[in-house]
């Protein structure tokens, strides 16, 4: 339970900063939402009306959904519509309607029937609520939930596998929590009656668990963001396979032999973005407005948006009517798939963040490029010819299709409506990144399906729901639009266009009525083992302190809206988080205003400071002169007295050397002398023997016998 003091908690933190509420940019205003509803099923006979017609048409598959376009189930039949991070699966008689779909906000009109909502991800800022003829459901968690509304209008069940909500209505507020069935009757007063477990569910909870099956199984998940929509329908329709310098590429494995993107569906147009491509292939979603498509060897690949990184910046994959790039060939229109690396560029109006984010979540494409086509494309208007790119696709065999004005602007089937291209033509055609600028006709926003007489009971489309949430007004009716656009010069018309349309137009669509301000309702809540969360500790508040903003130490992260026990809370929470975010702004943006004079005052501090060091400079080089010649004159006088010193010394070690040498020339003739001396006296001595045997007489020879 909310108590008043709880009410303000939020902004106890604003008196610690000063109250800087920075505008938000008309540009970001103009951004269409980066989120989709796609239908992704249909079993039956289930019609859709697009907003701002009254016609209604066969639920074509792939068909993105948006703000104020309405679902019909019939009898016995089924739908499902798939988002980022939820599921909405509609039973036989169920009437659904988008009041709002944007990046923070899904609200639900469930006039009649039976809703299935499997929520896997709620964000901190975003705002899941469900809006019945009686109440408005507030989902609080991720989880499962199912809510059934009677044919009369009078009464929702509200059924929660998991998770938690809280209903509200007639001022009052009912927390509903998991393995809870509770059942709401009344409108201008509402009645709680909690019903026993209703246990396994019937045969629509059991299909609901089998399509379940196909994410949690998912093998594409391991390649892909989990927030493209429809990469689970990959998984049997072709293999993921890894191809050099692209990574992980998946190849579809049941199509034509001369099968190519975009060539296999047709244009629809759809607000805000204009002309968008609906496939034909029941995997046709996910690789068509996310990621790029590359030839690989003759075959192509798509190349999906980058998965969630496990630490880093992580943008969330923004929703693309189609991404290719258009050729002037021929009296008609003709494009091909872009390919990695190359610039998407929206003809709808948006902001340069925009176009950064459509980018670099679906691809790898440097910044600087985008800024670059940015300021040539969309703030200069100009529709010009890309000349410098070298389009990886442009001139695969194949890859560029072309159909006639009148197919194009009247949803007309591609692959019946081909235009033969002249490849002579094609390889000198300009190439131009914004589509087409043509008037849509009414069968563009119908789209290629057939107008049907199945349709919601009368009663059940004039029948007005409770809302917690104010949704933004009803879809313009299309002939004023097409009449805006026609003024527009074809262009799709931009959010301040839509609505100055919107205020001189009276809608015809049943009012949203606001609940009133609602008194929490307490019930015996079921024990902790069901209910985790009801144990959960208490968030402790920051305390209030009023510092200069530059002294301010950095900001505790607020509570996450997660926690919140109720609708009331949780929107507080998200209020308290965006009021925290744009006082960071603020604090910031102070603090850079303080930087600029800080350095403005550093410069002139640093001018007066450089002539100061100037004049020092000078005297320092004066002196630092006179020092160099002082240092040079004694280094002069020092090498002389050097040099006179290895001259003495050289001296004297030739005299040494001399008197060596003289020494060891006498030693050496003494030695010859009595070497000599030596010689002789031998020589005397043999001539003397000589001599003595010479003048000694012979013996007498001995006598013969």
């Amino acid at each position: 339970m909310i108590t008043k003091n709880q009410h303000f908690v939020g902004f106890a933190l604003m008196l610690a900063l000063p109250l800087f509420m920075p505008a938000v940019a008309p540009a970001d205003e103009s951004d269409p939402p980066s989120r989709i509803a796609r239908l992704a099923y249909a079993e039956g006979s289930v019609s859709f009306q697009p907003g701002g017609t009254q016609d209604w048409i066969a639920a074509a598959i792939n068909r993105p959904l948006t703000t104020g376009d309405q679902l019909w189930a019939d009898r016995d039949s089924r739908a499902e519509l798939q988002l980022d991070g939820s599921t909405l699966r509609l039973a036989g008689g169920t009437a659904v309607s988008l009041l709002n779909l944007g990046d923070n906000v899904t609200q639900v009109q469930l006039s009649s029937g039976t809703l299935l909502v499997r929520v896997r991800r709620l964000d901190d800022n975003e705002t899941y609520e469900i809006d019945t003829p009686n109440l408005a459901f507030s989902i609080l968690r991720p989880g499962l939930y199912r809510l059934s509304v009677d044919e009369s209008g009078a009464t929702t069940a509200v059924r929660i596998r998991s998770g938690q909500g809280e209903v509200t209505g007639g001022g009052t507020a009912y927390m509903v929590r998991a393995n809870e069935d509770d059942i709401f009757s009344g409108t201008d007063q509402l009645t709680e009656n909690m019903q026993p477990n209703a246990g396994g569910g019937d045969s629509f909870d059991a299909w609901s668990a089998d399509r379940d099956g196909r994410w949690e199984n998912s093998v594409s998940s391991r390649y892909v963001s989990p927030d493209v929509v429809g990469y689970e329908d990959l998984d049997n329709q072709g293999a993921w396979r890894p191809v050099p310098e692209y990574g992980t590429v998946w190849f579809p494995n049941r199509v034509a032999a001369d099968w190519a993107p975009y060539h296999y569906g047709h244009w629809s147009y759809i607000a805000p973005w204009g002309y968008t491509w609906v496939d034909d292939q029941p995997w046709g979603f996910a690789p068509f407005h996310y990621g790029r498509w590359i030839s690989v060897g003759g075959v192509w690949g798509w190349i999906p948006a980058p998965p969630r990184p496990v630490v880093g910046i992580y943008v969330r994959p923004v929703y693309a009517p189609a991404l290719v790039a258009w050729v002037g060939v021929g009296a008609g229109i003709a494009w091909f798939a872009l390919g990695p690396r190359e610039v998407y560029v929206p003809c709808y109006t948006v902001s340069r963040r925009y176009v950064n984010n459509i980018n670099v979540s679906n691809t790898t494409v440097n910044t600087t490029v985008i800024n670059n086509v940015y300021n040539t494309t969309i703030i200069n208007n100009k529709t010009v010819n890309v000349t410098n790119v070298n389009y990886v696709n442009r001139h695969v065999p194949g890859a560029v299709a072309e159909v006639s004005s009148q197919a194009f602007k009247t949803a007309q089937p591609v692959s019946r409506n081909l235009v033969k291209v002249d490849q002579r033509a094609l390889s000198s055609a300009p190439v131009r990144a914004l589509a087409p600028a043509i008037v849509p006709t009414k069968q563009a926003v119908l789209g290629s399906a057939r107008v049907v007489t199945t349709r919601p009971p009368l009663a059940v489309q004039t029948r007005a729901v409770v809302a917690r949430t104010a949704p933004p007004p009803p879809a313009p009716a299309f002939e004023r639009r097409e009449q805006a656009i026609q003024a527009n010069a074809g262009k799709p018309l931009s959010a301040a266009q839509v609505r100055q349309i919107q205020s001189n137009e009276i809608s015809t669509k049943p009012p949203v009525r606001i609940a009133p301000a609602a008194t929490p309702i307490s019930h015996t809540a079921p024990p902790a083992a069901i209910n985790p969360d009801v144990n959960r500790p208490s968030v402790s508040r920051p305390s209030t302190v009023a510092v200069h903003p530059k002294d301010l130490p950095p900001v505790p992260k607020p509570p996450s809206p997660g926690i919140a026990d109720s609708a009331l809370e949780r929107q507080h929470l998200q209020q308290q988080q965006q009021m925290l975010a744009q006082q960071e702004q603020a604090r910031q943006r102070i603090q850079q205003q303080q930087e600029q004079a800080h350095q403005q005052l550093q410069r002139q501090q640093a001018e007066e400071a450089r002539k100061q060091q100037a004049a020092q400079q000078q005297q320092q080089q004066a002196q630092q002169l006179a020092q160099q010649q002082q240092h040079a004159q004694q280094e002069v006088a020092r090498q002389q007295q050097a040099r006179q010193q290895a001259d003495e010394a050289r001296r004297q070690q030739l005299e040494q050397q001399h008197q060596l040498q003289t020494q060891q020339l006498a030693q050496q003739h003494a030695q010859a002398q009595a070497q000599l001396q030596n010689k002789q006296q031998q020589e005397r001595q043999a001539q003397e023997n000589q001599t003595k045997s010479a003048s000694r007489k012979p013996d007498r020879p001995p006598n013969p016998r």
